[in-house]
């Protein structure tokens, strides 16, 4: 999971009354938090450059947190961790980004259960477009294109689409104010919840 320092991240998530850095962290943090109780995932590696962070998600447990190095985007981070955690290609192995404020433990556990059955696998977000899960099975190479536009570049790649309920809270990336509402809906995380009651 890459991370930005908050003078990349989240520069077009605007909510009035709130820092934009510290609701980039607890997006983040929630994030953390989801996946590394999900009853399918190992461990988390973190890759940033944030030391803020860092010390703020020391508490989670089953945290494994990398440099990122020279910023050269979203897919350099996502190798620099998929190559720390597992250089050989022997496990199983999934990129998730961290701007999934409401996600839950179950709905990351039945993606990648789906998942599970082919050789690589892209959960498209809310939209359709973007890509909020990447896998790829055992011994089967490590590639990504996130961004905008990412779900159709992760099928040219050979991800399979996993049929993931429109409702699933996976599928609800934030990026803008209105997003985290729609993710406010589905009920956001500790932290995102408590800086957002917060404000004013």
């Amino acid at each position: 999971m890459p991370v930005k320092p908050p003078a990349r991240g989240k520069s077009r998530l605007d909510v009035p009354g709130v820092d934009r850095a510290a609701l980039a962290h607890a997006i983040a943090l929630d994030t953390l938090e989801a996946a590394t109780a999900c009853e399918l995932v190992a461990q988390v590696v973190v890759v940033t450059n944030d030391p803020a962070f860092a010390r703020e998600s020391a508490v989670i447990p089953a945290l494994r947190f990398v440099p990122e190095g020279d910023a050269r985007g979203l897919d350099a981070a996502v190798a620099t961790g998929v190559a720390a955690m597992d250089p050989s290609a022997r496990m199983a192995r999934a990129a998730l980004l961290g701007d999934l404020p409401a996600l839950r433990p179950g709905d990351l556990a039945d993606a990648l259960r789906a998942a599970a059955s082919v050789p690589r696998a892209v959960v498209a977000d809310a939209e359709g477009t973007g890509s909020t899960l990447v896998t790829a099975a055992p011994d089967v190479a490590w590639e990504s294109s996130f961004g905008e536009g990412s779900f159709a570049r992760h099928r040219a790649l050979g991800c399979t689409p996993v049929a993931v309920p429109d409702a699933s809270t996976l599928r609800r990336d934030v990026d803008t104010a209105d997003q985290l509402d729609a993710a406010r809906v589905l009920g956001l995380g500790a932290h995102t919840a408590a800086l957002l009651d917060r404000r004013g």
